[in-house]
């Protein structure tokens, strides 16, 4: 494919990789087409190679996608090239995914035959950092400007969610979701995926869509307990009574627990309080 790249357009730069490492810098792609490529990619692995993409994006990109329709997953019988790996998607939970990664949809359908086609841009938010075997998934409310902008959630200097994630085990380096991920498990996500200088932007129908989809993703990827940071989103969608804790109902199938707001505007709560919650958060895991 490179070799005839460089015959249609010779002063092309030819780069090859790994979808799930691509090896460009932070904003420095225009756009991206992607046409048969992702559906080579696990399905859950699928959030963090689009994050991928996302990072290496800039804002408003447009981004094009092709995709096969179905349910299975694994080689194609009759397949000129024995042994390649195919994840087929139907289109609703290919919109989840493509939400999560922070890409706004423009066109997402099943074209009547064998492929869904996408076209959407890449938005001004926080890609999710998800996966497989989860220790926990964090969930936070929405990402602020300052953090979509800097790629980390609750980046800002005065925020206490890293310095506590570091007192309490979760992480051992600080903000940096992706290495949480994959060197512990701990994955991160948003009630909405709207990026807002302050989450008094957000609605209640914002946070009961959110919910929806979280409850989705936790349902399909199984993290062993999740961490909702914030009551505000939990209250207005789930349980207007909750209070910190374990939660008595099992979100997506899950154990819950919900913890107040790191945000340095919230003096109720000191660092050490906030570790502990974490500390408490990931006991239910240890426990599933």
């Amino acid at each position: 494919m490179l070799a005839i790249a460089r015959d249609v357009a010779p002063n092309a730069w030819c780069v090859q990789a790994d979808l799930e490492a691509l090896p460009f810098r932070r904003g420095s792609l225009g756009g991206s087409w992607a046409r048969a490529s992702y559906l080579h990619v696990r399905r859950d692995r699928l959030p963090w190679a689009l994050a991928g993409l996302h990072q290496v994006l800039a804002v408003d990109a447009p981004a094009a996608f092709t995709f096969r329709v179905g349910r299975n997953e694994g080689a194609i019988p009759g397949d000129d090239f024995p042994g390649r790996f195919f994840a087929e998607w139907e289109v609703e939970p290919l919109r989840d995914v493509l939400i999560g990664a922070g890409f706004a949809i423009s066109h997402l359908a099943h074209d009547g035959d064998e492929w869904v086609t996408v076209h959407a841009s890449r938005a001004r938010t926080l890609p999710d950092f998800v996966g497989p075997e989860m220790r926990m998934l964090v969930c936070g409310l929405n990402p602020s400007v300052y953090a979509a902008d800097v790629g980390v959630g609750f980046a800002r200097p005065g925020n206490r969610f890293w310095p506590a994630a570091l007192a309490a085990g979760l992480v051992s380096r600080d903000r940096d979701p992706a290495h949480a991920l994959q060197k512990h498990g701990i994955g991160m996500t948003d009630l909405c995926k709207r990026a807002t200088r302050s989450a008094d932007a957000l609605s209640k129908s914002d946070y009961q869509e959110g919910v929806a989809r979280v409850e989705r993703l936790v349902s399909w990827l199984r993290p062993a307990a999740v961490c909702f940071v914030g009551f505000a989103g939990w209250r207005a969608a789930v349980d207007p009574k909750a209070k910190p804790g374990e939660q008595p109902i099992h979100f997506g199938g899950t154990r819950t627990y919900v913890m107040p707001n790191p945000s340095g505007l919230n003096t109720h709560h000191t660092s050490a309080d906030l570790a502990e919650h974490l500390r408490a958060a990931l006991a239910l895991a240890e426990q599933a």
